[in-house]
């Protein structure tokens, strides 16, 4: 029996949507920088080197300096890293570029809180999604993790939730 199939209500879940989100931030804790990630990633892959190089049309010389965090990857060939190892390409920058990161989280409890606030009192969203008194306790909880930077994203997550129960 999986760990989704014995979830039994959305309280239960909203734990383990939680529960989750804490294990990656550890996760992301022991794997910090650009070079790290993408090395266990490919390893994880059982891929080589030579291979990914391959897939993101660079020279082989160029894999091992980005993994030992030697040489810094561009843009470019940072999406393409992403996609060739099925990595989130914005996870990626950040592990990069970790001022950029720290510059943007400068307004991110505000950005969360406006999206908050912009999505409960609208009442047609809410008929219109028939979203429940506890579904929105939990679309709060999450919202209190800091991550949610559109009303958008809330009717994403709520949906993500509905599909799993």
């Amino acid at each position: 029996m999986s760990r989704v199939s014995t979830i039994r209500n959305l309280d239960d879940l909203a734990v383990e949507v939680i529960d989750f989100y804490f294990l990656w931030v550890e996760i992301k804790k022991l794997y910090s920088k650009f070079g790290d990630v993408i090395r266990a990633r490919r390893r994880e892959l059982d891929l080589t080197q030579e291979r990914i190089a391959h897939r993101v049309n660079a020279y082989v010389a160029y894999i091992g300096p980005l993994e030992s965090g030697k040489r810094h990857p561009s843009e470019k060939l940072m999406a393409k890293v992403a996609d060739a190892l099925g990595l989130d390409k914005r996870d990626l920058f950040f592990l990069a570029n970790p001022a950029a990161r720290a510059f943007l989280a400068q307004g991110s409890e505000r950005n969360g809180r406006i999206a908050w606030n912009a999505f409960i009192p609208n009442a047609s969203t809410r008929q219109l999604h028939k979203i429940t008194d506890k579904e929105m306790e939990i679309l709060f909880r999450v919202a209190l993790m800091g991550e949610v930077r559109t009303a958008h994203d809330f009717l994403f997550v709520l949906k993500t939730i509905r599909h799993a129960l």
